[in-house]
């Protein structure tokens, strides 16, 4: 049986929380590769094992189905007999299991066919859109027909569609994100790839290209990009850039244009192959199996391997095609997120200036996040030595050496910048707290009688969090600062447990934080929360007067940790813990 990381039971304990306290529909955001499968099969396994539910899985691809399909096995083998196909594209219709795992073109007018279901779970849910008569829209109301009931759950990566937009709303099947961990959180935590990323030597200008439907004018795009000396130059900086790399994902705007990046690279190397909307399913199923076992190394496609394809070997995507969509981009870099034996990290070319015009992969901005923040870059730039792309804070560049002239001398570059593929740039910033969760966190592969502790997160954007470890299980230099930090919020006494500190907080004896000055220092790990702005206290049992404190913590202009020792081992104390 599969056992699920701390983060994916932490998603489905939100869940099981938010359809106990609320009547709409809930969403998890978890980053390509971190494991959204096996969240839906511990809740598919709950649903119908603990409370004799029935669950409908939904996805718009096979392969997210046959990952669905292999992780319930992995999860709950005793329940793999009580599991449903209904896909065209795998030969199956069955309607009587208690699990149906279904493609939702097969089976947006066939609700009734299905019976009841109890919940619904949809796979890859920024596909959901956002009003209209879509196929997702037209089943789930049929369906509420049968149990009007009926609750729905959502999990992606990226909770805004392809185009911008968020996917939760009052008025959308969705409603609100219930739980959501990052890209940056995962790599720290050594879940996902470690990116490092390279800009072409030769700027984009995609001023010419005009826009449709949220998206460049595809014709256009390829015009744009299959040029002989564009595509010359691409190729020739992709094969030097992974001549020590194994497998390459490219990424291409059209299929002539793709055939025309695979000509040219097969030049220096043989072991190239396309894939294209109209490759056989035979020959695509042969591509890609051989990409997987590492006999080919270039794997040239056309949106085609974003969705639903796993490879973890993958250790470099080339972008050579611009789009103005978030989630295409998300998914475009996600394809290298997954670790793999023998991968060191990821390497991102972007030939496209995709990282610039949406920002970095662990904060990509939608055009909600642009408003009134003018038309500026992101705070990035490439090095004109090595071509790195890298956040402004750095004087020198991390990959070559190259010292940068001082900012008054670069006021007038004719070239735009563009950003790293993360973005653990040098910064100290304030950011107004969106939402703030409470959780008991264990640190992995602790010894069972180690002491636990509080996990703050702050929703500060779209896509990002922050955290914070409340040590009040602790003893020493860490217990008084838990102590400190619960008296500056609340007139209750510090609890001596993190399971009372979640309770306590839950039921509001916290006040309200209104905003976190954050601390980002290029080469650290972790962000640093260095202030607050709390909200009133809360009334304690004896009434005590309230006030509305505003600080910020000691050490903000200390370049340097405050090391604590805990259990014999020497830790920063504001950073992941314990």
């Amino acid at each position: 049986m599969m056992h699920l990381r701390p983060y994916q039971q932490d998603a489905v304990d939100a869940v099981y929380s938010y359809l106990r306290a609320r009547d709409d529909n809930p969403c998890v955001v978890i980053p390509t590769g971190g494991g959204k499968t096996p969240v839906m099969a511990s809740m598919c396994r709950d649903a119908v094992g603990r409370w004799n539910g029935r669950v409908l899985i939904l996805a718009h691809v096979k392969e997210l189905l046959e990952q669905a399909l292999d992780k319930l096995q992995q999860v709950a083998p005793e329940m793999w007999h009580r599991i449903g196909v209904y896909s065209a594209g795998l030969k199956s219709r069955n309607t009587e299991h208690p699990i149906i795992v279904a493609g939702i073109q097969s089976v947006y007018r066939r609700a009734c066919d299905l019976d009841r279901f109890d919940l619904v779970i949809v796979d890859e849910a920024h596909m959901i859109p956002p009003d209209g008569d879509g196929m997702y829209r037209t089943f789930l109301e049929e369906a509420r027909k049968i149990n009007p009931n009926l609750r729905v759950i959502g999990l992606t990566a990226t909770p805004f569609r392809m185009t911008t937009g968020a996917i939760c709303g009052p008025d959308n099947v969705l409603n609100s994100i219930c739980y959501e961990i990052g890209v940056r959180e995962l790599i720290v935590q050594g879940y996902l790839c470690q990116l490092v990323s390279k800009g072409g030597r030769e700027d984009l200008d995609t001023r010419s290209l005009h826009v449709r439907g949220g998206e460049f004018v595809a014709d256009e795009v390829e015009a744009l990009m299959d040029q002989d000396q564009r595509v010359e130059s691409a190729c020739k900086e992709i094969i030097e850039y992974t001549r020590d790399r194994n497998s390459c994902l490219v990424f291409t705007s059209g299929v002539q244009h793709a055939r025309h990046v695979a000509e040219v690279l097969r030049r220096s190397d043989p072991r190239v192959e396309t894939v294209f909307g109209e490759t056989s399913d035979q020959d695509r199923a042969r591509a890609i199996e051989q990409f997987r076992a590492g006999r080919v190394k270039y794997l040239v496609n056309v949106n085609v391997l974003t969705h639903g394809f796993d490879a973890p070997n993958v250790d470099c995507v080339a972008m050579l095609r611009p789009t103005m969509s978030p989630g295409l981009y998300y998914q475009m870099v996600g394809r290298g997120f997954r670790l793999c034996e023998g991968k060191q990290d990821c390497l991102v070319l972007d030939f496209g200036g995709n990282v610039l015009r949406h920002g970095p992969v662990d904060a990509i901005r939608t055009d909600a996040d642009r408003k009134g923040d003018g038309d500026g870059e992101v705070p990035a730039k490439k090095c004109p030595q090595c071509n790195a792309l890298i956040a402004t804070g750095y004087a020198a560049c991390p990959q070559c050496g190259f010292v940068f002239p001082p900012p008054e001398r670069r006021m007038h570059d004719a070239k735009a910048g563009t950003a790293g593929i993360l973005s653990d740039h040098v910064e100290i910033s304030e950011h107004a707290v969106q939402d703030v969760r409470y959780s008991v966190h264990e640190k992995r592969d602790a010894p069972p009688d180690a002491p636990r502790t509080m996990r703050v997160e702050y929703r500060i954007g779209w896509h990002r969090y922050i955290s914070e470890w409340i040590c009040v299980e602790h003893t020493g230099y860490a217990r008084a600062k838990a102590e400190s930090w619960w008296r500056r919020r609340s007139n209750v006494p510090v609890p001596d447990s993190a399971e009372e500190a979640v309770r306590l907080a839950e039921a509001g004896a916290l006040c309200n934080t209104q905003s976190i000055t954050v601390r980002s220092v290029a080469g650290e790990k972790y962000d640093r929360i260095v202030g607050y702005a709390l909200g009133d206290l809360p009334a304690a049992p004896d009434a005590a007067q309230a006030g509305k404190p505003s600080y910020r913590e000691p050490g903000l202009d200390d370049d340097e940790p405050v090391p604590v020792t805990t259990n014999g081992e020497e830790v920063d104390d504001d950073r992941l813990p314990f």
